[in-house]
Order: C-alpha cells, then sequence, then structure tokens
C-alpha cells in the first residue's frame, strides 16, 4: 500500500528529544502503535506511513506540544492516556476536556481533569446535588471531589466542607488503638486529610477547622443531623450498608451538594452485609438530580501498572465467575 509522509516544524523552543523520552521510548511505543516511521532532523519530524496512521500521529504530536508544561516535558501518565485516546479512533482533541482548570492548590499547583472521565465527573459535580463516583482505585474520585469542594468554599457557594467515611476495617483487626475518640478514627480519615491539606495547604486546613468550618469524621457522626449550606463528601461508600447509605443521603439539607465515592471491587463489610453503594442505583436511579458515574481502569491516572493490575484481577474474577457457571450447568 503506497505510503503516505507528512513533515512537522516546530519552533526551536521545543524540544523533541526531550519530548519523546529517554532513549525514544515514548517515540519507539508510537511507531509500535501506528505502525509508521518517524525521523527527527532537528525540530522537523517526518511522519511515514499510510494516510490515515499518519494524519492520526500527526494530530497526536500537535496535541502533545500545545499541552507541554512549563518544563517543557509532558507527564508519562498524560502521555499514555493521550496516546491510547488517539489509538481507540477518537478524532476529537483532548484538549477541550483536559484543559480546565478546577482550582489551585494552596502550592499554586493548577488542578485539572486528567481523563474524560473525571471531566464528565466534575461536570457532574457541577451540575447536580447528590453525584456518586463509582470505580477502581486511583482514578481521582475522592481527590477530585475534595478540589470541588475547596473550589465550592472558596467561592461562598457553601458555608461548610463536611468529609466523612465509614470506619470499617481493610481486612485486618487493628485491635486497640490508643489516644481519644478522634486519635482512634484519623487512620481511617487520612485520605481525606491528605486531599484537603494538598487542596488548601494545612495552615488554611487548621484555621478553618478550628472555626468549625471544615469537618472530618467518621459516618456514624453524620446520624440525626440536617446540614445546611455544606459540601459534603462520602469517601468509601462501598463499606456502608444499605441502612446507613439512607441515613447519609437523608442528611442533605437547603444550598448542600453532596458526593459520595467507592470501589464495589474493594468492600470490606462483615459476611452477611450487603454494600449500600452496592444498592443504591437501584433505588435512586431516576431520580432528577441524582447523577450517577462510572470510572474505569482508563481513567486510573496512579503508576501505569495500576491498570494492568486492575485488569488482570478483572480476568480472574471473570474466570471464576465463568467456571461456577460451568459448574452450575
Amino acid at each position: 500500500m503506497e505510503q503516505h509522509e507528512i513533515k512537522l516544524s516546530f519552533d526551536k523552543s521545543y524540544n523533541l528529544p526531550m519530548l519523546f523520552g529517554q532513549m525514544d521510548r515514548n517515540l519507539e511505543m508510537i511507531k509500535s502503535i501506528f505502525k509508521v516511521d518517524l525521523l527527527i532532523r532537528g525540530n522537523d519530524l517526518k511522519i511515514i506511513g499510510q494516510k490515515n496512521d499518519a494524519e492520526v500521529v500527526a494530530r497526536f504530536v500537535q496535541e502533545l506540544f500545545s499541552d507541554l508544561s512549563d518544563k517543557g516535558r509532558i507527564s508519562n501518565q498524560k502521555f499514555h492516556y493521550m496516546l491510547k485516546y488517539y489509538a481507540d479512533g477518537n478524532q476529537e482533541r483532548l484538549g477541550q476536556y483536559l484543559n480546565e482548570v478546577i482550582t489551585v492548590t494552596s502550592s499554586g499547583k493548577l488542578i485539572k481533569p486528567k481523563t474524560i472521565g473525571q471531566k464528565i465527573y466534575i461536570d457532574s459535580i457541577r451540575k447536580n446535588d447528590i453525584v456518586f463516583g463509582i470505580g477502581p482505585a486511583g482514578t481521582g474520585k475522592t481527590y477530585l471531589a475534595v478540589a470541588m469542594a475547596v473550589d465550592a468554599f472558596r467561592k461562598k457557594e457553601v458555608e461548610r466542607i463536611i468529609l466523612t467515611r465509614p470506619a470499617v476495617e481493610a481486612g485486618e483487626k487493628l485491635g486497640f488503638l490508643p489516644g481519644d475518640l478522634q486519635d482512634k478514627v484519623d487512620p481511617y480519615l487520612r485520605p481525606l486529610y491528605d486531599g484537603l491539606f494538598d487542596v488548601m495547604g494545612a495552615e488554611n486546613y487548621l484555621k478553618n477547622v478550628e472555626r468549625g468550618l471544615i469537618e472530618v469524621a467518621p459516618l456514624a457522626y453524620m446520624r440525626g443531623r440536617t446540614i445546611d449550606s455544606a459540601f459534603i463528601i462520602l469517601d468509601e461508600a462501598q463499606n456502608t450498608t444499605k441502612e446507613q447509605m439512607k441515613m447519609f443521603l437523608t442528611r442533605l439539607g437547603y444550598g448542600s451538594k453532596s458526593v459520595v465515592t467507592g470501589d464495589v471491587t474493594q468492600i470490606d463489610l462483615p459476611s452477611g452485609k450487603h454494600s449500600g453503594l452496592k444498592q443504591v442505583e437501584g433505588i435512586l436511579n431516576n431520580i432528577p438530580g441524582i447523577s450517577f458515574n462510572y470510572f474505569d481502569k482508563k481513567d486510573v491516572v496512579r503508576h501505569r501498572l495500576v491498570q494492568d493490575i486492575i485488569r488482570a484481577y478483572e480476568e480472574h474474577e471473570n474466570k471464576g465467575v465463568s467456571k461456577k457457571n460451568e459448574s452450575i450447568d
């Protein structure tokens, strides 16, 4: 088949070798996926291959350059996500999804969605009063919810931030923990503290805690309350019972917004207890103002191996289901 050639020329301020990674690792990955040849001469890049493949790679490389950080490089995680996006045949540029700034951390870092799934999740939080974010670890469910809560608090859209999670041990028996009640529950709430510290800064966090404007507490503390003008986040919701989920959702008062996050593949409830997160969609799925958002392995923004680990577990579990069905037949 006839080969097609596209030549791209870039400004001298760009560093082509840096973009394509150590030992041209990124370059080799592009070549293997799209079956094209890539030739670098100074700041010119030649793409040679079948017409469609060459054009896709040209769009991909141009968007890579448009999304370079101030340091002149792109993160490995973002490179792999963008590469997979274009390899899947998508035509739209990712920039329209991923360049929106949610808020700025205390250190000046811009928080943006890193996947299309994250962008959809953020838009859903803006449009709805109760939002569920369901999916595997590493997809940014909790961190983005915290970022949205801090942004709403800074804009005075809400008066308080309340973060909570059930105090359920993750497959371990922790036994006696020293200290007062707060000391005992703090280990369960650490991921929420970490998110708040990163986005808001430790000093601002502590100041607002003292003023009663930020509360991080176990789920049991929500019972009997009506919470007005607050951004409320329930994390690790797969470890709530049906009764606890109903209790939490009915705490919502005027001017409040709630985000519920969890991973239904990592339930730590005692045997015989059913997850409220697994049951809730069948109960609330037709109510306007409530949105369910699902993440998958493509949305994982941790080490690239995390996606492979999730995929391997899914395949293993699916094999187990197939064997069980065969034995029943």
